[in-house]
């Protein structure tokens, strides 16, 4: 094992878990990230402590769940006091450099109120070198298609596509080509900063990759690759939903998954969703596709040998799964991502054991021999990538604070304070439990119900206290513990 390898830090962008070809998913195929996996350890069972965007990159980022990092909204300020990947990589000796984005509002205390990195939920995190931004207004994107030769018709509206005829969800193309996505873009500049790198000197690149996250839009020949004939149907919606489902789906706008849209989610057809689906997988497929580029690169440079890779996501997306698109909620289709790591001379394997991103910033401290700033709440996986074992969590616990999904009248309707807007999920193999101050818990038999589709809270009482008490021990565990265990000095 190297001590200090390069670092290659890839996040895809709500990319669930089961979708890749080396998870045995029935239609797609991921040939870049499945030759990945014969050389690294897959982590089945790895999920998003919280979402959206911003929660779960602070957890990511800072090793904590939302309860102790508290960012709950993209927006939220990440609290200044924490100790971050970037921090860390700085400390053990690399200049963390970032292409794409890393979804940080920045802590305004000791701030101008004017100070213009005060308005925007997406800034850097601090310890990053950002050496190609791409925000979501697609700015840097558009000047690279741009240059070249792109009509200002096309860059106006770069994932402008030809309307359905039946006016429902396109799978038309837009007009940009395969090598002139985002995802190629960032690719591109992190292989001409790679060129520059001095030879002998360990280099930490974190590459952000926006896509799979909507709009589903896709060029050929990924928009053609998968048809909705062949994809398989959505989790079916409930009978008698839950309310937060029936208010995601009756105030999510359509037009937020694939412009051009009218009305909202819940007013997509099952042709609409399959359709989705369709255009979801292609985007994995257009991504594999240049990581493909990318790490063959790094092979042909000889640096391969002695990169740590990292391949995950922030959250998943529940692509049409219980009647939702997007992330966050209690589902798992919303929470569980992926997690591929390869260690220069470790082992290559699969655990099912539970894992969470906050575990990634412990692994890496492990890895490099340094101390947090604080005590993170994850684990380190270096064990379980050194042959060692490890890794074998028997749940996963996540968050979703959704007070900002609810405008002020309709939470006051409701009779809900801000802080009642939030639900804690414990999962394991066999159940899945779900505590909000809002609404009444819920209680799933996986074994029976591996969807978790049907509440069981009413009638199996035994199994929601075990799962009640069980989520109250991991939730008492989990307090921040930074400077509880030391002691004043002379004691």
């Amino acid at each position: 094992m190297i001590r200090r390898p390069n670092i290659l830090l890839i996040t895809a962008d709500q990319w669930r878990g089961d979708s890749l070809g080396l998870m045995g998913h029935p239609c797609l195929r991921t040939p870049a990230l499945d030759a990945l996996a014969t050389e690294a350890m897959v982590f089945a069972n790895h999920f998003a402590p919280c979402a959206p965007c911003s929660p779960a990159r602070a957890s990511l980022y800072t090793g904590l769940y939302q309860m102790n990092h508290r960012v709950v909204a993209n927006g939220t300020p990440l609290d200044a006091r924490f100790d971050t990947i970037a921090l860390a990589a700085r400390r053990a000796g690399y200049r963390p450099t970032l292409f794409g984005y890393t979804d940080t509002t920045l802590d305004p205390r000791g701030r101008a109120p004017d100070d213009p990195e005060l308005h925007s939920y997406e800034e850097v995190l601090p310890g990053f070198t950002c050496r190609q931004p791409l925000r979501e207004d697609d700015r840097t994107w558009i000047t690279w298609l741009r240059q070249r030769g792109h009509s200002e018709t096309l860059l106006a509206d770069p994932h402008a596509v030809a309307p359905a005829p039946d006016g429902g969800v396109s799978l038309a193309p837009p007009g940009y080509g395969p090598q002139e996505t985002q995802t190629a873009f960032l690719v591109e500049k992190l292989l001409d900063w790679h060129a520059e790198q001095e030879a002998g000197h360990p280099w930490f690149a974190h590459v952000s990759f926006l896509r799979p996250h909507p709009p589903f839009v896709v060029p050929e020949p990924f928009a053609s690759m998968f048809s909705p004939a062949d994809v398989l149907a959505p989790i079916p919606l409930a009978a008698d939903p839950h309310p937060l489902v029936r208010l995601t789906r009756d105030r999510a706008a359509a037009a937020n998954f694939q412009p051009g849209l009218s009305g909202t989610i819940a007013q997509l057809s099952p042709d609409d969703i399959l359709r989705i689906r369709a255009l979801y997988y292609g985007m994995i497929a257009e991504v594999d596709a240049q990581l493909g580029r990318l790490f063959e690169t790094l092979k042909a440079r000889g640096d391969w040998e002695e990169t740590l890779v990292i391949f995950t996501s922030d959250h998943g997306e529940m692509l049409g799964d219980h009647g939702l698109l997007g992330k966050g909620g209690f589902h798992a289709g919303g929470q569980h991502i992926p997690l591929i790591i390869r260690l220069p001379g470790g082992v290559a394997g699969r655990t099912q054991g539970f894992t969470s991103a906050a575990d990634v910033f412990p692994t890496l401290l492990d890895l490099w021999g340094i101390a947090p700033g604080h005590a993170p709440d994850g684990e380190t996986l270096l064990p379980a990538l050194s042959g060692a074992g490890g890794a074998e969590r028997d749940w996963a616990l996540w968050e979703y604070d959704f007070r900002h999904a609810l405008p002020d009248a309709m939470r006051n309707q409701m009779g809900l304070d801000p802080r009642d807007c939030h639900l804690s999920v414990l999962r394991r193999r066999d159940a899945q439990y779900v505590h909000s101050p809002a609404f009444p818990p819920l209680v799933f038999d996986l074994e029976r119900d591996p969807s978790g589709s049907v509440d069981l809270a009413g009638q199996a009482c035994d199994l929601r206290r075990d799962m009640a008490e069980a989520l109250l021990r991991r939730l008492t565990r989990l307090r921040d513990d930074t400077l509880a265990g030391r002691p004043l000095a002379g004691a």
